[in-house]
Order: structure tokens, then C-alpha cells, then sequence
């Protein structure tokens, strides 16, 4: 009898463990999700810090006319179909995977439009790609799906995640 009383108390007790142990793996499991940020070139692809910096300036920069390009197929012609290779390229280059290795730490200042801020808060700039990917993602299944509201609605939602990092971590 003593034995069954005791395991009732400690059933409690194991629980809030077993909870909090749960909770630490996914905490933890977030923390390895977030790319790390790359202290210097060497942890690139990049030969330089010069290098990334206009490689991320050239790329984001594309992706906005890619953008444009969008608009005019899914917003203005209503055409998913030949909007598909541009999704495409979309979604692959608007993550973090793509872009994030390209902002070493330090290199905002001068050539760069980069706010320091950026390094300053890096879970909230990498965020924001993960934002960013998710609108992309909603873009492309309302493009499948030919529901031209939804990707309007969509693609408008994509400009706004753009405009907010921009916002936050650009020099205009």
C-alpha cells in the first residue's frame, strides 16, 4: 500500500519533469533551426566580406524585379501557368538558406545599405525570412490553385514582409 501511495505522489512530480524536459528539447530544437550567423568570410561561400555584400545587394535585387515580373503575370494577366518557373525561383532564392550567409557580422557601413541593428538582432532578422517564406509559400499554393484574389492578397502580404524588414534593417 505504502509503495502505490508513494508513486501517486511522485506521478506529479514526474509529469512537470517530463514536461520540462519536453519543453527544453523544443526550445533547443528552435535555437538549431535559426542559422548561426557567420562571423567571418570564411564561413561563407563568399572570398570576401565585399563580395557577399554586393552578391546580397545583386540578389535582393533581382528578387524585386522578380517580384514586379510576378505582379504583372499573376495580378495583372491572371496567368499561374506561366508564372510557374517564376514561383519557382522565388521560392528558392526568398529564404534564409539563400540569403542569410551573406550577411557576415560588421558588414554594414560604408558600400552597404545594411543597418547594424541587423546583427544587433539576429533572431529577428533571420524571422523575418522565415516570414518571408512562409508568404511565398501561400503565394505559390494560391497561384496552383488559380485563386487570383488569394494571390493577390497574397502577393501583397509578400511586399509587406519585404517592406518591414527593409524598414527595420535597410538604409534607404
Amino acid at each position: 500500500m505504502q509503495h502505490r501511495s508513494s508513486r501517486g505522489r511522485r506521478a506529479p512530480q514526474w509529469a512537470c519533469v517530463m514536461t520540462l524536459l519536453g519543453l527544453f528539447a523544443m526550445s533547443a530544437k528552435a535555437e538549431q533551426s535559426l542559422p548561426a550567423m557567420p562571423q567571418t568570410a570564411e564561413d561563407t561561400p563568399f572570398a570576401s566580406e565585399r563580395e557577399a555584400v554586393i552578391w546580397r545587394q545583386d540578389e535582393l535585387k533581382d528578387l524585386e524585379r522578380l517580384l514586379r515580373q510576378l505582379r504583372f503575370d499573376l495580378v495583372n494577366n491572371q496567368d499561374a501557368r506561366g508564372a510557374a518557373p517564376r514561383l519557382a525561383e522565388l521560392q528558392e532564392k526568398a529564404t534564409q538558406a539563400h540569403f542569410l550567409p551573406a550577411f557576415i557580422a560588421g558588414t554594414d557601413g560604408r558600400g552597404s545599405d545594411a543597418k547594424p541593428d541587423i546583427w544587433e538582432e539576429w533572431e529577428d532578422f533571420a524571422a523575418g525570412f522565415t516570414d518571408l517564406e512562409e508568404k511565398v509559400s501561400v503565394l505559390v499554393e494560391a497561384a496552383e490553385r488559380e485563386d487570383y484574389r488569394a494571390a493577390t492578397r497574397a502577393f501583397s502580404d509578400v511586399g509587406l514582409s519585404c517592406r518591414s524588414c527593409h524598414r527595420a534593417y535597410r538604409y534607404d
